[in-house]
């Protein structure tokens, strides 16, 4: 959408962006514009528009990229509309160029942006249920011994936010890491689980590498390498991974726990092939409270 009352002006620029394959609308007024109940991926406003009040636009649009087209910077053209609203200005006169390097960079921007919540919000679902420790923060490079690996995974993605640093994920199972680790920005965390499926020399080469630098790993097995601090977290209602096989006692206690608030104790006992009487046995045994 552009919206300035130099309908020459806006027909040039209209013209520029559809070569570049844009599709525009023009409109004069700011009444004509809010009319529109189509949606827009850019709105290029000129505050220029001779007695007219162009906040509204902003108001209406605020959630989509708007570029202010200014003839001079002032705090009314640019200043205070971006206060309420608006992502940036370009000043009159200028290369169509330079006008769709600002719409490809907030494009990019927005996309990135929807990505991160998207994964941010993907994250929280994951990790709900874990508990971790009122206390997080140590001194890296660190190694977390647990039972449930994604104890350890929400330990890192909360260590990261809590310091405020960007995080690059490195799986030791991926053969290249080391190559990999030594191309990673020296600002970043570097979460690198699965130790334990390192082979003897491959550790000893990994805990050469991590010293001294900001690195958290993890392993589901024992550690007791010097020169490394490690933190031992385990989680007393064991959740299974796809790739671990569980004794029967444990995965009965994994279905008792996650599902006996989803269904009554007749159809929970059912769908594991015992009787209520057995259910109840279980729950004692593996100290398992049903909640009412």
């Amino acid at each position: 959408m552009i919206v300035e009352d130099e309908i020459y002006l806006a027909q040039s620029i209209a013209g520029k962006l559809v070569d570049f394959g844009h599709e525009c609308d023009i409109f004069a007024t700011v009444n004509d514009a809010l009319a529109q109940r189509r949606c827009y991926d850019v709105i290029l406003l000129s505050t220029n528009l001779s007695g007219q009040d162009f906040y509204p636009i902003i108001n209406r649009f605020k959630n989509e990229i708007i570029l202010l087209m200014v003839s001079y910077i002032s705090n009314d053209t640019v200043t205070d509309p971006l206060k309420s609203g608006a992502k940036d200005y370009i000043q009159k006169p200028f290369m169509i160029e330079e006008l769709i390097r600002k719409i490809n960079h907030y494009h990019d921007y927005k996309r990135l942006r929807q990505e991160c919540d998207l994964y941010e919000e993907y994250l929280a679902h994951q990790m709900k249920n874990v508990r971790l420790p009122d206390q997080i923060k140590c001194k890296l490079p660190i190694m977390i011994k647990t039972n449930y690996q994604k104890l350890a995974d929400a330990y890192a993605f909360a260590l990261a936010k809590e310091l405020k640093r960007p995080m690059r994920y490195l799986p030791l199972s991926d053969s290249s890491w080391l190559e990999k680790l030594n191309g990673i920005e020296s600002d970043c965390i570097v979460y690198m689980p699965e130790f334990q499926t390192l082979k003897k020399s491959e550790r000893k080469t990994f805990l050469a590498e991590v010293e001294g630098k900001d690195i958290i790993s993890s392993t589901t097995e024992s550690f007791e390498e010097e020169g490394l601090d490690s933190i031992e977290m385990i989680s007393e209602h064991k959740i299974f991974d796809r790739t671990e096989i569980l004794t029967i006692d444990d995965y009965v206690k994994f279905i008792i726990h996650i599902y006996q608030s989803k269904f009554p104790d007749t159809e929970l006992s059912k769908k594991l092939g015992i009787s209520r009487k057995s259910l109840w046995e279980k729950r004692k045994k593996y100290g398992i409270f049903k909640k009412k």
